[in-house]
């Protein structure tokens, strides 16, 4: 019998995104637990997908750089994509791999923020 995971806000988790549907992301990469772990009564979790970082990403306000490191458990310098943040099953979490700081935090709260037109 296997356990559910149970991510949390901050957390940076493998998720498995396939199947996806056109530009949606896919296979299996890092996503960024956002959601408020006292918010929803699914076993779902709000996420922003990780992308390698290239330096054009720069120039998107909707894009927050995360260096790699110990502590997020990144294998290179990434990118949050705030605009394909989405609400995922939790049988979609692989495993996790760290954290991101506060401060990273509430970089891609207000990312999500401009994408959803909040002032």
């Amino acid at each position: 019998m296997s356990t559910v995971p149970t991510p949390s806000r901050g957390e940076v988790w493998l998720v498995d995104f396939d199947p996806s549907v056109g530009a949606e992301i896919q296979k299996v990469r890092p996503a960024l637990v956002i959601s408020v772990d006292a918010v929803g009564r699914l076993p779902l979790r709000l996420v922003v997908p990780l992308t390698d970082w290239k330096p054009q990403y720069a120039s998107f306000p909707w894009f927050v750089f995360i260096s790699a490191d110990t502590t997020n458990g990144l294998s290179k310098d990434s990118g949050a994509d705030a605009f394909q943040t989405k609400s995922v099953s939790l049988s979609r979490f692989v495993r996790p791999l760290g954290s991101i700081s506060t401060a990273q935090l509430d970089d891609v709260a207000l990312a999500i923020a401009l994408c959803v037109g909040t002032p």
